[in-house]
């Protein structure tokens, strides 16, 4: 019914891709584009500790979202400031 190994195993596709993405895609000048890389990987750790336990792949999900879009929110904010081209 609810096959675990295709959740692990769709979680580290993810999370792999989602890191080339990000460390490859940070030439990318939309802002958006870069988060949505970033937010890849996070689904799939997520997945992959979802295999294991429910609470913890909620709040890893949740821990990482927030933590990586502060991150890149002051990262586009601070580029602004100087006046740098995203």
């Amino acid at each position: 019914m609810f096959e675990l190994t295709i959740w692990f195993y769709m979680g580290c596709i993810m999370t792999i891709v989602g890191s080339l993405a990000t460390v490859w895609g940070s030439g990318v000048n939309d802002p958006i584009v870069r988060t949505l890389n970033t937010e890849v990987s996070s689904i799939g750790i997520s997945l992959i500790l979802l295999t294991y336990n429910h609470m913890l792949a909620l709040l890893t999900f949740v821990a990482t979202s927030v933590f990586i879009s502060l991150i890149l929110l002051r990262a586009i904010t601070r580029l602004e400031e100087i006046g740098s081209e995203l």
